[in-house]
């Protein structure tokens, strides 16, 4: 009988996290707590709230509550603390590289600006990498319920930090809104600096939305990418490309994406060949973290000990991470997978 492995000695990349929703809840409840923030009870249970976006309603009620939470960010201090506790998260999960995703202009109001805003956060990366060992970068996202002039803005933003720890530039938000080809500036400006271009799409829209990030984005990484599975012919572009989809099991299921784990079409993107990196996407609101991500893949899917290694590899070859930490890190896989 196989020896099953733990999939938090797997050496991996973590592709796919939101910034406040990054926070342990405990550290929420203090934070909250220290400013006087009254949380709703979905935010102070203990328990993951129970969320569906696949309506208007549902959407608005989670982004209400991801709100708060950030509300409770307010100072350099506070930045400081949830990214060095994302960091120990990571490590303890087998992560050995992090991109964590961050809209500055969210925080700006209380880091007295969106310059100060977005060297704080990468200031808080720095010392968090130093004190866990974990390689951490950022990818800036615009926000597609704002206005296309603004994404130009943090595009160029973007590409002024990008030898101080910026690799990317991301869209984010209800996919469902506006067109991804109103934001092709924006990405323009950001690749032209040499980023990456990872936006949202594929989640709570089908196919067609990871289409236009491909086609008027230039996407070399998609976020979450999972409704392709719908469309054969995108699976095979996707797979021809080496475009990663960052996917996210848990959220997909706590959306109301997909109805159980089960649902989710991993093995589908899997098989036709798609790279994959999975991902946790909001700790704080889904109740789960990166190696979960992976439990998912071999309970719900029977994903073996190797397949999880192949999608540890991708993860790592989809990252922005140096040359020396890729390898080291496909070494420790090829490790992991040797054990006996």
């Amino acid at each position: 009988m196989e020896r099953v492995r733990d999939v938090r000695a797997l050496p991996k990349a973590h592709l796919h996290l939101h910034f406040t929703g990054s926070m342990r809840p405990a550290t929420l409840l203090d934070l909250a707590d220290k400013y006087g923030v009254h949380l709703p009870d979905a935010l102070k249970g203990g328990e993951p709230p129970r969320l569906r976006a696949t309506d208007e309603r549902g959407w608005f009620r989670f982004q209400r509550l991801y709100d708060i939470a950030r509300s409770c960010l307010r100072s350099p201090e506070d930045i400081q603390r949830l990214v060095r506790e994302t960091a120990e998260e990571d490590v303890r999960d087998g992560s050995g590289w992090l991109e964590i995703q961050v809209d500055p202009t969210s925080y700006a109001p209380r880091l007295g600006g969106l310059i100060p805003a977005l060297e704080i956060i990468l200031d808080a990366v720095h010392a968090a990498s130093r004190e866990t060992g974990l390689g951490i970068r950022v990818l800036v996202a615009a926000n597609r319920m704002k206005h296309p002039l603004d994404a130009r803005t943090l595009a160029r933003l973007a590409v002024r930090y990008a030898d101080q720890g910026v690799i990317g530039f991301g869209l984010s938000n209800d996919e469902r809104r506006g067109f991804a080809r109103d934001f092709d500036r924006a990405f323009a400006i950001a690749r032209g600096g040499g980023l990456l271009a990872a936006p949202h799409g594929g989640e709570l829209s089908g196919p067609a939305s990871v289409r236009d990030c491909l086609d008027d984005l230039h996407a070399a990484r998609v976020g979450h990418g999972v409704r392709a599975a719908e469309d054969p012919a995108l699976l095979r572009r996707l797979a021809e490309r080496g475009v990663t989809c960052e996917v996210c099991p848990a959220s997909n299921v706590a959306l109301g994406v997909y109805e159980k784990p089960e649902d989710v079409p991993l093995r589908t993107l899997y098989d036709a060949g798609v790279r994959m990196a999975l991902g946790a996407d909001d700790p704080l609101l889904f109740g789960s973290r990166l190696a979960a991500q992976y439990e998912i893949a071999r309970t719900a899917h029977g994903f073996s000990d190797a397949e999880l290694a192949e999608l540890a590899r991708q993860s790592v070859l989809g990252s922005r991470a140096p040359e020396d930490v890729r390898q080291k890190l496909l070494a420790g896989v090829d490790a992991w997978l040797g054990e006996e």
